[in-house]
């Protein structure tokens, strides 16, 4: 069996947690189709919010990123609960990062490549993707940052 997801994440380090319960009136991921929705995903780690605050006042851009790559593990997370295997992923269509920022905080994009790298690193040609990095003047539980996924499968 040649080189898989798991053994990416393995190879890194990274065992994945459980997905994340919603914390108030949605599901944690709608598949319709092809595609694949999971729900916003915050920078949990052993089921605590790991990383909050506002970029640019609280945290700087290395911790956002961080916060980021968090997020974007806990997407992978979704993804396996809801398909049961991660090589029915077919490509990562595109990424939503939301940036709690401090009103002059414009690093959002650099914020973005924590969650971008890690996916191209973990899915390879599979992880490349669209997407859109934002500030936000807050998130849910004062969390630093949120990403989101559209997700196309096997």
């Amino acid at each position: 069996m040649g080189d898989t997801i798991e053994k990416r994440l393995q190879s890194m380090g990274i065992n994945l947690p459980e997905a994340a319960a919603p914390a108030a009136n949605y599901v944690p991921f709608v598949r319709t189709g092809n595609l694949l929705y999971p729900s916003g995903q915050l920078p949990m780690k052993d089921g605590k919010l790991h990383i909050t605050g506002l970029l640019g006042r609280d945290i700087d851009t290395a911790t956002g990123k961080e916060a980021a790559k968090l997020c974007a593990i806990n997407v992978l997370a979704q993804a396996k609960a809801a398909l049961g295997d991660l090589e029915k992923i077919a490509r990562l269509v595109k990424i939503t990062i939301y940036v709690a920022s401090a009103p002059d905080f414009t690093e959002q994009h650099l914020v973005g490549n924590g969650a971008s790298d890690f996916f191209a690193d973990v899915l390879g040609e599979r992880g490349k993707h669209a997407r859109v990095a934002v500030g936000m003047a807050a998130l849910p539980l004062n969390a630093a940052v949120e990403v989101e996924a559209i997700i196309e499968v096997a």
